[in-house]
């Protein structure tokens, strides 16, 4: 049976915040509860909020075509959605799909630009985030290209249960052809494969992981370098005033 991973869950983005700019950045939050396949922005529209989710999770995808999606990104508790407003953009660049039902704390975009504005260690800590965003993104366009798809699942299944909180959870067949961007043949052939090895079960559209640091080994090393790119990025403590 998988482990259940009982964690006290908040935002880490926020929490990296000095308290007394935390505290005033929260005051002017809201919480709002999101729902599984709601859209948070459309590509190329105009974004009215940001979120940080606490216990909720976001895909970020990007458009092709007309019949095609890819998902670049995740957003769970560890960051923010609606980045482009950090650097002063007014359109969402990818669509925000909310992956992982739960909660998030949400600015309305012109209260956050006054936040950049008057706190200094705002504006420095989520500028390192813009760039743990953009290695993180230039990681999953590498990856896409060079790594198999057994070596892929593995990853996704592993950021899925980092930002679900949990090592069980309800994903498709299908939703999983959409996000890696392959046919389901492939999905079904690679996960069949970590089943084999039981590293995972599946079943009717359950997803439990039953063996993490076995399913770490057989993922790419683009989920230690997200990892490891995080912990960088937000590993400074120490505010320029």
């Amino acid at each position: 049976m998988p482990v259940k991973r009982v964690t006290a869950v908040s935002n880490q983005l926020l929490s990296a915040l000095p308290k007394p700019d935390r505290e005033r950045f929260i005051a002017d939050c809201s919480t709002v509860d999101l729902v599984r396949g709601n859209v948070l922005h459309e590509q190329d529209h105009r974004i009215g909020h940001v979120y940080f989710p606490t216990s909720s999770f976001v895909s970020m995808l990007i458009h092709v075509d007309e019949h095609s999606e890819l998902e670049v990104g995740m957003i769970g508790s560890e960051g923010m959605c609606g980045h482009e407003a950090i650097l002063g953009s007014t359109r969402a660049p990818l669509r925000a799909l909310v992956q992982g039902a739960g909660h998030a704390w949400r600015m309305e975009i012109t209260v956050f630009r006054r936040k950049l504005e008057s706190s200094l260690p705002v504006r420095q800590l989520l500028n390192r985030y813009v760039g743990i965003l953009l290695r993180q993104l230039a990681q999953t366009a590498a990856c896409t290209r060079f790594h198999n798809v057994e070596q892929r699942l593995a990853r996704w299944l592993l950021m899925t249960a980092d930002r679900a909180h949990a090592d069980s959870f309800v994903v498709t067949q299908e939703f999983l052809s959409f996000m890696l961007g392959v046919r389901r043949a492939g999905v079904t052939k690679a996960a069949g494969a970590l089943q084999a090895l039981d590293l995972i079960h599946y079943t009717r559209g359950q997803m439990d992981i039953l063996d993490r640091d076995a399913l770490v080994s057989v993922a790419c090393v683009c989920y230690e370098a997200d990892l490891s790119s995080y912990r960088r990025g937000l590993s400074e403590k120490t505010y320029m005033t």
